[in-house]
């Protein structure tokens, strides 16, 4: 990828690749279809299971009536977006594609008679049950921290809703000079540039509104998916001077900075692990020391979704168990499990990893009730980020099953060139605004 035309063929492949191959039309129209979970993976796998055979009877168990997309929600809290932006209907899949709803809670399921019972008490029978159940904030995992402060005073918003709107208001109302604080999660989690991206948009947006304000990220790692191309945009953006181990291959890049740097982040060795939060004083608490602050966001340490554990499909790590080449279940048989709750090998925990997982299990099913054989799994990822509103980033992978039987990575070049001209970073930031509208198109519409 050092040349322009291989990087543009990449990125056309990677923004691309959400139009996966059409699937062959299944043959048992009464086969009943019970996806647990309305989100990326849920709505992907439903309409791609009808798109196969618009007779399978797909029923979707969502609480939420509509959907408010993750990807891209970073955005309201610099103003690129509104809340409302985020918003995504079912419509398409219930009246084009035929996908039944019901809007209600998951609570139980009976793996032997092959029923799973909602909230309201409702049963529903399947054949085939999908379960896309995302990601639970472990908002004890930091002393100090509750999910009734992350609703009311310190949000997370790392699942997008009512504390995202909460931290754009904070944020873009801090006072003149204040200090906004992230701490980022531990491995794994959800949307790996994700935190990075925030805290680099917010750096941008006080540049403009804010001049005088500090962006901190207190993180228990000390490396991070993109972490090279963002920091030199970090770099080239906010003269960020990146820590010793990256400057001798970053060096002949870099641009010299006589101005304190808005934004710094402590990698775990530096001491910045998160070790407690106090609300009262707004401090938290670090291996390096107290860092006081006017905004806090905690991005607290995840697991699968909390009906992932009451389904009983977790194993001790809190994500589920899954056969590399399907994605069923190790502990359930007929019941998939996709998204952020498997566990996947190398796969990310991302939106696309989710949607091209629910594309092969929806292949899996239909070609099993067929009697065919869907031959061999091959799953893409594409993380697009930002290191400011025009300067793009990204991760692109392909995977496939490995000798070990794991899941394992098959390509060598996977991120934007160090090398990339200004144009080239300023296609990236293009291709991630096409990304989400393009992503959310191939689900939902």
């Amino acid at each position: 990828m050092n040349s322009r035309r291989q990087f543009l063929l990449a990125s056309a492949t990677a923004l691309g690749a959400v139009a996966f191959p059409a699937i062959a039309r299944a043959g048992q129209a009464s086969a009943r279809i019970v996806i647990v979970g309305g989100g990326v993976g849920g709505a992907t796998a439903a309409k791609y299971l009808k798109l196969a055979d618009p007779s399978l009877q797909v029923t979707v168990i969502e609480k939420n009536p509509v959907y408010i997309r993750p990807y891209g929600s970073s955005e309201v809290l610099n103003a690129h977006v509104t809340m409302q932006d985020l918003r995504v209907s079912y419509d398409a899949l219930r009246h084009k594609h035929g996908v039944a709803f019901v809007f209600d809670a998951a609570k139980s399921l009976d793996p032997v008679n092959k029923t799973v019972t909602t909230a309201s008490g409702k049963v529903l029978g399947y054949d085939k049950l999908i379960v896309s159940s995302g990601i639970k904030l472990r908002y004890d995992s930091l002393p100090g921290y509750s999910e009734q402060l992350a609703d009311s005073q310190v949000p997370s918003g790392w699942i997008a809703g009512a504390q995202t709107a909460l931290l754009a208001k904070q944020l873009q109302s801090m006072r003149d000079g204040g200090t906004f604080v992230l701490a980022a999660p531990p491995n794994p989690y959800r949307c790996p540039p994700g935190p990075y991206e925030r805290a680099a948009l917010m750096t941008e947006w006080f540049s403009k509104h804010n001049p005088r304000a500090k962006v901190i990220i207190a993180d228990p790692k000390d490396s991070f998916v993109t972490d090279e191309t963002a920091l030199l945009g970090w770099n080239r953006l906010y003269g960020f001077q990146p820590p010793q181990e990256y400057r001798t291959k970053l060096a002949a890049k870099l641009q010299p900075s006589t101005q304190p740097c808005a934004l710094e982040w402590i990698q775990a060795k530096a001491g910045g692990t998160p070790h407690r939060l106090d609300a009262k004083t707004m401090t938290l608490h670090t291996a390096g020391g107290a860092i006081k602050a006017d905004v806090i966001n905690i991005i607290p340490a995840m697991v699968a979704g909390q009906i992932a554990f009451d389904f009983g499909l977790t194993n001790d790590s809190g994500f589920c168990p899954v056969h590399r080449t399907t994605f069923e279940s190790t502990l359930h048989k007929d019941v998939y499990v996709i998204g952020d709750s498997s566990i996947a090998d190398v796969m990310p925990k991302s939106g696309f990893s989710a949607n091209t997982q629910a594309k092969w299990v929806a292949r899996v099913i239909t070609d099993g009730l067929a009697g065919r054989d869907p031959g061999t799994p091959v799953w893409e990822n594409t993380c697009y980020a930002l290191a400011g509103k025009d300067y793009g980033l990204f991760v692109a992978d392909v995977f496939k099953i490995k000798e070990d039987g794991k899941i394992g990575r098959v390509n060598k070049a996977r991120y934007l060139p160090l090398d990339a001209t200004p144009a080239q970073i300023r296609l990236s930031a293009v291709y991630q605004q096409a990304w989400i509208q393009a992503f959310t198109q191939d689900i939902f519409a």
